[in-house]
């Protein structure tokens, strides 16, 4: 479902700007790795667990029409944006 103020493609090149920048540095951990990453893109505030759903759960309680982008740590993506499943493992 597309977000009132971005498009998916926005949500998805801001989030993977933010996670390389600001997160990345603070959850790339062995202990998390494999774990999803979710980041509201507007507050930059995020949240790590082991599903997506309770990743995102705590920026939407937070504020319910969070922009929020979902990564897999070390392992990028975590879905695409649309449908389909990305697998791509990154440094």
């Amino acid at each position: 479902m597309a977000h009132n103020r971005y498009t998916n493609e926005e949500i998805a090149k801001r989030g993977k700007r933010l996670y390389a920048d600001r997160i990345r540095a603070l959850v790339d951990t062995r202990e998390n790795m494999g774990k999803i990453v979710s980041i509201d893109i507007e507050t930059v505030d995020y949240h790590v667990e082991r599903d997506v759903l309770q990743a995102a759960e705590p920026l939407h309680k937070a504020r319910k029409d969070a922009a929020v982008w979902s990564e897999r740590i070390r392992y990028g993506e975590a879905f695409a944006l649309g449908g389909g499943s990305i697998t791509k493992q990154t440094k």
